[in-house]
């Protein structure tokens, strides 16, 4: 893939410049350091790949998108640790990777890249993306990696989220499940700003379809809308799940 790099630090430059001459797929096409030769050497060059630092110096990467505007190649994003960043990234299921970049998750990543192209998934994710990042008015989707179709879902819709051992069962206000590989950890993540509550090791549910908190000797569950099971509330948990029902009502 035609690669290009943008990316402020000179020495995380050198360092991923380093790191591609490994990987006998990728065929680095060109590298900026700000925003304007960003836009020029995207605009020129028309690659297929994009590692995109997140944070530069006078802008961020998902401004340096916006002005782009048309996504006919994947992007990874580079990041030193950035709350909100990977937040909005993880959301469109979009791929990044942390500084000080590691030769595995870098090849790991480009693989999952590769992928993406070969769907055509990339231009839907990107627009999920810059929709969040820059708070327009239309409800915000997260993406959903199904085994057959990548799902753009709103985040209002989901009841509840639960374990199944490295697996994540969703269920939806239209009955439906969704069985997604990944850990119940990184939906935790994704739907904290949406007012969800991990409840339990094994539990997360959307505030917003919770009827009652319930307690039977010092046992602790919480009661969802018709016809949905009781959810259990740990005992390391219940003064947390208390206290966010009463915050936020």
């Amino acid at each position: 893939m035609k690669t290009v790099i943008i990316e402020d630090e000179r020495k995380c430059l050198t360092h991923l410049k380093g790191l591609l001459t490994n990987l006998p797929l990728i065929t680095l096409v060109g590298e900026a350091m700000n925003y304007a030769d960003g836009i020029k050497l995207v605009s020129t060059v028309k690659p297929e790949l994009l590692l995109l630092d997140i944070q530069l110096q006078e802008t961020n990467g998902f401004e340096l998108l916006t002005s782009l505007g048309d996504y006919n190649f994947d992007v990874i994003f580079i990041t030193a640790y950035d709350q909100y960043g990977i937040q909005a990234v993880k959301s469109s299921a979009l791929d990044y990777i942390l500084k000080p970049v590691k030769l595995l998750d870098l090849t790991l990543a480009i693989q999952k890249a590769t992928k993406r192209r070969e769907h055509r998934q990339t231009q839907e994710k990107i627009q999920n993306l810059l929709s969040i990042v820059n708070q327009e008015p239309k409800e915000h989707r997260i993406g959903i990696p199904l085994l057959k179709e990548l799902r753009f879902i709103d985040p209002s819709t989901i009841i509840r989220c639960e374990a199944a051992n490295n697996y994540t069962h969703i269920f939806l206000d239209n009955g439906e499940k969704l069985i997604v590989s990944k850990g119940l950890g990184e939906f935790d993540d994704m739907l904290k700003p949406y007012h969800f509550i991990r409840c339990h090791q094994s539990h997360l549910v959307n505030r917003k379809y919770i009827k009652s908190l319930l307690s039977r000797d010092n046992v602790f569950e919480i009661k969802l809308i018709e016809n949905s099971p009781l959810i259990p509330v740990s005992r390391l948990k219940k003064d947390l799940v208390k206290a966010e029902l009463l915050i936020q009502s």
